[in-house]
């Protein structure tokens, strides 16, 4: 087996090596001027064929402008890539939002503000009505239920419960698109 050095093709400096076996291995690597390039032996019966830079034609780089926006005005990038600063874009400020999602629960008396409702959903506020307060009244869920039905019927809106009681109902405002294709409420479908 063989040494590291012999594995780098360095002479093995602590080896005594006669100088004559030196000398025919120096004969037997050809010698390479410097600036030259290496070339690759093959194992095959076909001799090597040494390729000078005379025969290779290397072609010319292909550089592709990039293409500004028309009447651009703006910075450009080194490579010459039109650069959008999104720190000089503005939005306009729209003040306040003209929508609302509101929440509205059975008052000290056990009735829904209706009239409120109508309203706000009218300007297209979405409202959740929570009607958990009234778990011990189940006849006056079911007269809010039915009073927000009517409500709904004569808005042209749907009412949808979003729990399995029907206790949490949301009322979405005009012009508002619901999803009715897919109604899956709860924990329970993500957890399957």
């Amino acid at each position: 087996m063989g040494t590291l050095w012999q594995f780098f093709g360095f002479p093995d400096p602590e080896a005594s090596v006669s100088t004559e076996s030196v000398t025919k291995k120096k004969k037997e690597k050809p010698v390479q001027e410097t600036g030259q390039q290496l070339t690759l032996v093959s194992h095959e019966t076909k001799p090597a064929v040494e390729a000078t830079p005379d025969d290779v034609a290397i072609p010319t780089p292909v550089k592709v402008k990039p293409t500004l926006p028309p009447n651009w005005n703006g910075l450009v990038t080194p490579d010459g890539i039109a650069f959008h600063d999104l720190s000089n874009y503005k939005s306009k400020s729209t003040g306040f939002p003209d929508r609302a999602l509101r929440y509205v629960t059975p008052n000290r008396m056990h009735r829904l503000p209706i009239r409120e409702i109508e309203g706000r959903v009218r300007r297209g506020d979405t409202i959740i009505v929570d009607l958990n307060k009234l778990i011990h009244m189940e006849t006056q869920t079911n007269a809010c239920r039915r009073v927000l039905q009517q409500m709904g019927s004569e808005l042209g809106i749907a009412i949808f419960a979003l729990d399995e009681d029907d206790k949490l109902l949301l009322v979405p405002g005009l012009d508002v698109t619901m999803d009715v294709s897919k109604n899956d409420l709860g924990l329970a479908p993500i957890l399957l």
